[in-house]
């Protein structure tokens, strides 16, 4: 879910590199989103793929003629202003040097040199050591200098049997930047951690205490403060979720004891605590170094876990805000304000856990927030939603 990119002008360019491939996946998914695209393939490009293709898989028009001019209405003029997102991917060191250089010999260059706006994003492609030439890398440069955006390229197999940087990144990266680009930045100059995830509390070499907390809605808040301009650390436990890749800081843990370590070790640089992580309560007192036997289990001690959140409320300094999570399955309003009472939070969100719709394993989760003052109910709505409402909150509440 992409929701700052639904209805957005987007205008793809697209060059002549292998990777052209999977430019059409990219105006697929832009398409899935309710992207509004328009394609601009270069001469070379066509060689490659037909136009046809881009316009039938992305339900849109595709340019490629400089001077196909009707009515007044002149290609690249009318494509640069008309565009609030410009992305040319894959882009070679050929129209790399094109556009650093304010060469306009095609359609798509001549458009570059017409956009004179942000935010716009440049994705190489090429042989390593293409990429790697001083040339290309000045040329990339100058890019940066002139207010585009750059997608590094991945390392790897590329196409022609070498090994290096050079591949083209997943589209799922192009999307989170595209929309990285487009969000507002209230969060700007802000410091945010955010825990995730669950806790795995090991008993011997092969099981464990834990729950059900797949990190979805920790990862989804952490994406959404990057978005906004927030500087992200992304404590995480176990999860088979792919972290945002515009949050640059992510610490993996198993158990309570390493997130406790962690948190206190960044807690003091930050502006805002999220604590979403589902920490278990309690943990083996005796692990086992050798996998027990189905008689020795009944023997398990077991003690009590530290109180993170508890003691962040007792640490926390004058001007940080500390945001905890209430997962309940009863008596829900009041174990939530008790929490946020004795626990010196500012803010406790609720998620009544006893229902199979939301919350644990779910893509979607309806919550209530409470804060000493106020109490806000969001409805129903994919996670990616509510930690878009939790954050606008958090910054009309305590900014």
């Amino acid at each position: 879910m992409y929701p700052y990119l639904k209805g957005k002008n987007i205008l793809l360019g697209v060059t002549s590199g292998i990777a052209i491939y999977k430019a059409v996946d990219l105006i697929s998914k832009m398409r899935q989103i309710e992207c509004n695209p328009k394609v601009i393939m270069t001469k070379n490009a066509q060689r490659w793929i037909s136009d046809q293709i881009f316009s039938a898989v992305g339900n849109c028009e595709v340019y490629y003629e400089t001077f196909d001019v009707k009515s007044g209405w002149i290609p690249h003029t009318e494509l640069s202003r008309w565009a609030e997102l410009f992305i040319v991917a894959p882009a070679t060191a050929n129209i790399i040097a094109k556009i650093s250089h304010g060469i306009a010999d095609d359609l798509l260059s001549c458009t570059a040199l017409a956009y004179s706006k942000a935010p716009k994003l440049i994705v190489p492609a090429m042989n390593v050591r293409m990429y790697e030439n001083p040339v290309n890398k000045k040329n990339l440069e100058i890019l940066k200098q002139n207010g585009w955006s750059i997608i590094e390229p991945e390392e790897g197999h590329l196409a022609d049997g070498e090994f290096g940087k050079g591949r083209y990144p997943d589209n799922s990266e192009i999307l989170e930047y595209s929309e990285y680009l487009l969000s507002k930045k209230d969060f700007m100059n802000k410091k945010v951690l955010v825990t995730a995830g669950p806790t795995v509390e090991n008993i011997d070499p092969v099981r464990f205490l834990s729950n059900r907390s797949s990190g979805r809605m920790g990862y989804e808040l952490a994406r959404e403060f990057a978005n906004r301009g927030a500087e992200v650390t992304l404590i995480s436990g176990p999860t088979n979720l792919r972290p945002p890749s515009i949050v640059k800081k992510i610490i993996r843990i198993e158990s309570a004891e390493e997130l406790r370590e962690k948190v206190l070790e960044d807690f003091e640089d930050n502006d805002i605590i999220v604590m979403t992580a589902a920490v278990s309560d309690l943990r083996i007192k005796n692990y086992s170094e050798q996998k027990l036997k189905k008689d020795t289990i009944v023997n398990l001690e077991i003690e009590k876990n530290p109180d993170i959140i508890k003691e962040l409320g007792r640490k926390k300094r004058v001007g940080q805000i500390l945001v905890g999570f209430a997962a309940e399955t009863e008596n829900l309003k009041e174990n939530a304000i008790k929490k946020l009472k004795e626990k010196k939070m500012d803010m406790i969100i609720l998620n009544d856990v006893s229902r199979k719709d939301i919350g644990f394993e779910k893509e979607e989760n309806e919550v209530t927030i409470f804060t000493s003052k106020e109490e806000l109910r969001l409805e129903k709505n994919h996670k990616r939603i509510i930690a878009n409402n939790i954050c606008d909150f958090i910054f009309s509440t305590f900014f």
